[in-house]
């Protein structure tokens, strides 16, 4: 089809039919090159890969110890469920309105400031995403090496191959990173599922230890402040549950298919959270959940024996790869957009011409991730400073969402935030609360977030300067 047309989409918004019968979708960015073809179960598996990573082993134990109770502990899940799916009924209303490449680095720029949304995007892009792939990589290496006997010398190497693999399978285009996500993504939740099903039916635990705690002479009653500061690792394992509104100048029909994502995925992330917390209450005394390393491995230990930590340490390793492999195919789409924007290294704007993806910004990221394992080494698993970070754009969001209500209140909004302005602002005052706790709890991580956040400012500065490219 030649020319242009104009139609009402589904969702009432106004889209155009562009040359060779591709879609223009009101909000897009006409610059982009990328290409929406993701459809909606990509869209909920690639977020369910980003937030189902290892959290749900590793964070449980310590969730029990600040909040020695099942039922807070219970409570304390579900809010993080809520918490996030708050966060998401903004996000949503914010990718209807710019479903572009980037996520909030977008937001930031349209609705605060064009130095906000480069500030995000730089930590984003060079801390977050970088560093976290430089992290899942590391420790899928020390895990195959564990497994084989392997030297830790070849933990490095071993990483940085696994790096430029999954690299590699996000170039050929969206589609094939996609497959591979929604794979690991089938099998990540299929496991989790048998593990909860066929567990109870082996035995082995009390159903009691859901609901009372069987030793509060020795545990400690639990607080409001315990609480409060438990709900840092609970939130740190619901982390990525806005993945795909950097990948939304990709998705089909944005306007419906994004909320979609955003809800169904974290439907799916509460229940199998809660659902596993359920299964480590079942099978040990809440004295030896208490400060546990690994609730996945001992609970498994509980009811498949020796065997059953092999069988959690196998699927740790195939979730760290889920997530490695989806944060590697999220975080160019950044570099890309702001690239688009004359605020990135030149050239990270340009496509593949046979695969339509950011070929430059997908190897420059691997790039950073090589050189950050190569300095770095003994990559510390989790990134602290980044959650602080991650917080900080959250509460961002918030306020992009309530000045572009005020500013444009007549702009296409093909999907409006439920419970506004209410829940957005309890959203940002939970969020706030939980900052101020990491402030005081974890100074150094959040004052390296601070310093890398601002380290941006001289290269807006040198950006902003350049004429804005125009990719063909």
């Amino acid at each position: 089809m030649e020319g242009g047309g104009r139609s009402q989409d589904h969702d009432g918004g106004v889209v155009h039919s562009g040359v060779d019968g591709e879609v223009e979708v009101a909000g897009a960015d006409p610059r982009d090159q990328l290409v929406r073809e993701l459809t909606p179960p990509d869209a909920i598996y690639l977020v369910v890969a980003c937030v189902v990573g290892a959290g749900i082993f590793f964070t449980p134990g310590r969730v029990a110890e600040l909040v020695p109770d099942p039922r807070w502990i219970l409570l304390a899940w579900l809010l993080g469920g809520l918490l996030s799916l708050a966060g998401a009924l903004a996000n949503a209303e914010l990718g209807g309105m710019f479903p572009r490449a980037g996520g909030n680095y977008v937001y930031l720029r349209e609705g605060v400031h064009p130095v906000a949304g480069f500030l995000v995007g730089w930590l984003s892009f060079f801390a977050i995403f970088a560093g976290t792939i430089a992290a899942l990589a590391a420790v899928a290496a020390e895990v195959i090496c564990e497994w084989f006997a392997i030297s830790d010398a070849w933990v490095v190497p071993i990483a940085i191959a696994i790096t430029v693999v999954s690299s590699a399978l996000n170039v050929p285009g969206v589609r094939t990173g996609a497959r591979a996500n929604n794979l690991m993504s089938i099998v990540k939740i299929g496991a989790l599922v048998l593990f909860c099903v066929v567990a109870p039916m082996i035995g082995g635990g009390d159903v009691e230890r859901l609901f009372s705690v069987a030793d509060p002479e020795r545990l400690a009653a639990p607080t409001l402040a315990g609480f409060g500061l438990a709900m840092s690792p609970v939130l740190f394992s619901y982390l990525g549950w806005n993945s795909s509104v950097y990948v939304a100048s990709e998705i089909e029909n944005p306007g419906r298919n994004l909320p979609i994502s955003l809800f169904g995925a974290l439907a799916i992330c509460t229940g199998l959270y809660l659902a596993m917390n359920c299964i480590y209450l079942y099978a040990m005394p809440l004295g030896e959940l208490v400060g546990v390393v690994d609730a996945g491995r001992a609970s498994a230990r509980v009811f498949f024996g020796p065997i059953g930590s092999s069988l959690v340490g196998a699927f740790v390793l195939i979730s760290v790869l889920g997530t490695l492999n989806a944060t590697v195919l999220l975080g160019p789409r950044i570099a890309y957009s702001m690239a688009l924007d004359g605020l990135f290294f030149g050239g990270a704007e340009r496509v593949s011409p046979g695969y339509r993806t950011p070929i430059v910004a997908i190897w420059v990221q691997a790039i950073i991730t090589v050189v950050t394992l190569l300095v770095l080494r003994n990559f510390p698993s989790a990134l602290d400073f980044t959650t602080f970070a991650i917080l900080l754009a959250s509460m961002a969001d918030i306020i992009a969402l309530y000045r572009l209500r005020k500013r444009e209140p007549d702009r296409p909004r093909p999907y409006r935030a439920w419970g506004y302005p209410i829940v957005p602002a309890v959203y940002f005052a939970a969020t706030l609360a939980i900052a101020l706790t990491m402030i005081w709890g974890r100074p150094l991580e959040c004052l390296t977030g601070a310093i890398m956040l601002l380290a941006g400012l001289p290269f807006y500065y040198t950006f902003s300067r350049r004429p804005t490219p125009n990719p063909q």
